[in-house]
């Protein structure tokens, strides 16, 4: 090697400056599956999700299995919350590559190292952003759902070419023990420095993922309620036994949900215009239906039902009972404020507006005086104070 190349003596880039027995290829590729299969699971699971909240014209949101969604965002918000301590020894144990010497041996590493910049980037705001979602703390200006959504396409590319260019190196470090990573500096490096081994710090990157996935996953698994230490919401805690993301007053219809004048109005193509007041809802055939409440943020619950199903109404304004509907609330402004019922779930005998739960009024933060509930649907389409059904 010319001394031209000649690594420095001094610096990051001094042989053996981040020598230790725990920085492996081998370390790296078991930490990299991990991180492979927690981020293709939470895209997956998120891709679904964004479908459900905001679906496209092919895209037609299944009533059944009523708890799919419970499940898929239960993962989702799960695989998220255990790949960062993964993730945070993933970088731990690489990073002494960004210092190997020289910087750029070649064209290929060069854009290896490029590819980097938005898989690293894009995993930690990932991460970063879901974890202020599910604490509903949003310190920036954008819009959160679209930003997870285009970042999280980005990364997922990223991690597929990287996937690709580490495969091979990847399938021999799982085949057997490999070198450390900063043997390329000095090779006694790993037998004069002593530290963490590779196995305690596998184990205790993975003991500390599985704490975090026990301390957080009651929020959406009944059995582990008790141990959702830090989990970011109880679903055993609000009015009437179960939380709330938006409350009344803060959606501004306080005076309007409680109104003697409130009226559900039925309305829209083909519909025979109707409109009910809640003497008239109260009186019809009440249904119930055992569903759960499966929040985006992770958390979910299930209650017992109780109000008119949405196909009799459909019926009585002279349309079909499988008619996508558009619902809207009181609520004036923000997000969220309506959402769409395809065709199997208008259809569903599940699918109410609910006036009751758990044989009590809803409480005005559960969105009394009428509220949609229907089988597999994300929480913030479950929409609350209804007063509008128009059909599309």
């Amino acid at each position: 090697m010319s001394s031209r190349l000649a690594p420095p003596k001094v610096g990051p880039f001094r042989p053996g400056a981040f020598a230790s027995p725990a920085r492996s290829e081998r370390t790296a590729a078991v930490l990299g599956l991990a991180l492979g299969v927690s981020f293709g699971i939470c895209f997956l699971t998120g891709l679904y999700s964004h479908l459900a909240q905001h679906p496209p014209s092919w895209f037609h949101l299944s009533a059944r299995p009523a708890g799919l969604y419970r499940i898929t965002q239960g993962l989702h918000v799960a695989t998220g919350l255990a790949a960062i301590p993964l993730l945070l020894a993933k970088l731990w144990t690489v990073f002494p590559k960004l210092f190997s010497w020289p910087p750029f041996p070649s064209v290929a590493v060069a854009l290896e190292r490029i590819c980097l910049l938005p898989l690293v980037g894009g995993s930690l705001f990932l991460l970063f952003s879901g974890l202020a979602n599910i604490n509903l703390w949003y310190p920036w200006p954008f819009n959160f759902p679209l930003a997870h959504y285009w970042t999280a396409w980005i990364t997922i590319g990223a991690l597929i070419v990287h996937i690709g260019a580490k495969v091979s190196v990847t399938r021999r470090a799982l085949r057997r023990s490999a070198p450390t990573l900063t043997d390329h500096h000095d090779d006694s490096a790993a037998t004069v420095n002593a530290g963490m081994s590779r196995r305690q710090l596998l184990a205790t990157a993975f003991g500390v993922s599985g704490l975090v996935t026990l301390v957080t996953v009651g929020q959406t698994y009944g059995p582990l309620r008790k141990l959702a230490l830090l989990a970011p919401r109880r679903p055993d805690v609000g009015p009437q036994g179960f939380p709330v993301n938006r409350t009344a007053r803060a959606a501004g219809v306080l005076e309007s949900a409680r109104s003697s004048e409130y009226r559900l109005e039925i309305t829209g193509r083909g519909a025979t215009a109707t409109t009910f007041d809640l003497a008239e809802l109260q009186a019809m055939t009440q249904h119930r239906a055992t569903l759960p409440i499966a929040c985006v943020e992770g958390w979910s619950t299930t209650q017992e039902w109780e109000g008119v199903r949405l196909r009799d109404l459909l019926r009585r304004a002279g349309v079909s009972t499988d008619s996508t509907v558009r619902v809207e609330s009181l609520q004036p402004r923000r997000s969220y404020r309506t959402s769409n019922v395809d065709g199997s779930q208008t259809a569903d005998p599940d699918t109410l507006l609910a006036l009751r739960v758990n044989g009590a009024p809803l409480d005005i933060d559960h969105g009394y005086p009428l509220r949609l509930i229907a089988p597999n649907r994300p929480g913030v389409m479950q929409t609350k104070w209804v007063t509008r059904v128009v059909v599309l």
